[in-house]
């Protein structure tokens, strides 16, 4: 059961007081530890590019998709009871025609846009990390961006592991390992203050519940 959520448009003054609010700040670190700043996936900014697929919002109670989706929703283990699935998924399997500019999209940024304000505490390398559910093969890749660009470090997020789960993973799809590399995606913010981190589909059907950006290289998989 999905519910679309409309892009925001609202007046600039109202607009300034709703980026504060959505703003996400890191919580204070020791001296030496790594950063670390956590992000719900429905706590997007705003969403663009969205005619051909866009993201909707499961929970429970929602409104039901009016379309191909190939999966159950997956809500009641998603963190807060929510969660974006791009739709509609219409690619699951090798098998099933891939089609370039609708079931998938191999430039990031180019399909359904995800923007969030996030609160960066000092300049530096944030490795990023992602919470998806991936029921079939190609239900699972996704790109990250910066500030409107679209760096190849953050381009091709994959999962293989942990299907049919709420899974942690932080890999670059490669030509060489199709499954990802480790320690590849990230995003190098140059100051500290409010940037905008943004998501675009790689493929339809993609579940994705939250992010974290971390200044620690490999770090452990969060288990939540």
């Amino acid at each position: 059961m999905h519910r679309l959520l409309a892009p925001l448009v609202l007046a600039p003054l109202v607009l300034a007081t709703l980026v504060a609010v959505l703003a996400f700040a890191a919580s204070p670190a020791a001296a030496g530890e790594p950063i670390v700043i956590t992000v719900e996936a429905e706590d997007y900014q705003r969403q663009t590019k969205d005619s051909v697929r866009r993201w909707y919002k499961v929970h429970e109670g929602a409104a039901l998709f009016d379309g191909p989706d190939g999966d159950a929703p997956h809500h009641a283990t998603a963190s807060g009871g929510a969660y974006l699935e791009c739709l509609p998924d219409t690619r699951r399997t090798h098998g099933d025609k891939l089609i370039s500019g609708e079931n998938f999209m191999g430039t990031p940024g180019k399909m359904a846009v995800l923007d969030y304000r996030v609160t960066i505490p000092q300049a530096g390398r944030y490795y990023v990390w992602v919470r998806a559910h991936s029921t079939g093969t190609e239900d699972n890749g996704i790109h990250v961006g910066l500030n409107g660009q679209w760096p190849a470090t953050g381009a091709r997020m994959q999962w293989t592991k942990g299907k049919r789960s709420w899974f942690w993973d932080s890999k670059q799809r490669t030509k060489e390992n199709h499954g990802g590399v480790p320690g590849k995606i990230y995003l190098d913010i140059p100051e500290p203050g409010e940037h905008t981190i943004s998501f675009s589909m790689r493929e339809d059907g993609f579940e994705f519940d939250k992010f974290l950006l971390t200044t620690q290289k490999l770090m452990p998989r969060p288990q939540e």
